[in-house]
C-alpha cells in the first residue's frame, strides 16, 4: 500500500459577538479658553448619563476601544484632545485649543464619550 496523509475530518462552525459598552461625560466649561491653551478637565469635573458625579473614567481596552470628543455639540479632530483615564486628579480629558483659532467660551458643552469592545467568540465542532 503507499503512504497516505492521515487527517481528520472536522466540521466547526465560530459565532462572534462584538458588544460594544458605551459612556458618556458630560462638561460644561466654566471660563473661556484661549487659543494656543488647554483646556483641562479632571475626571470629578464630568457627570455621567444619570447627573451623577464622575468618580473614574473607564480604561480603554487595548486594541478594542475608542474616545470621541465633542465640543457644543461638533465632533473634534483626534489630534486636540488627550484621554487618561482614572480616578480624580489621576483621570483627565485635555483639549488643546489651536493658537490662532477660536477660543472656548464660557458654557460651552464638552461631551466625551468612552466606547470599549468585548468581543467573545464560541465554536462547536461537530465530529
Amino acid at each position: 500500500m503507499a503512504l497516505q496523509l492521515m487527517k481528520l475530518l472536522v466540521t466547526a462552525s465560530t459565532t462572534t459577538s462584538v458588544d460594544p459598552e458605551q459612556e458618556k461625560f458630560f462638561h460644561v466649561t466654566t471660563g473661556e479658553t484661549s487659543a494656543g491653551t488647554t483646556l483641562s478637565i479632571d475626571t470629578a469635573d464630568f457627570f455621567d448619563d444619570a447627573g451623577a458625579v464622575a468618580t473614574d473614567l473607564p480604561v480603554l481596552n487595548t486594541d478594542n476601544s475608542y474616545f470621541n470628543v465633542y465640543i457644543n455639540g461638533v465632533l473634534q479632530m483626534e489630534g486636540i484632545s488627550t484621554y487618561t483615564p482614572g480616578a480624580t486628579t489621576e483621570g483627565s480629558l485635555d483639549v488643546d485649543v489651536p493658537a490662532g483659532g477660536d477660543p472656548i467660551l464660557a458654557g460651552t458643552p464638552i461631551v466625551l464619550e468612552v466606547v470599549n469592545f468585548s468581543p467573545t467568540s464560541t465554536t462547536d465542532v461537530a465530529t
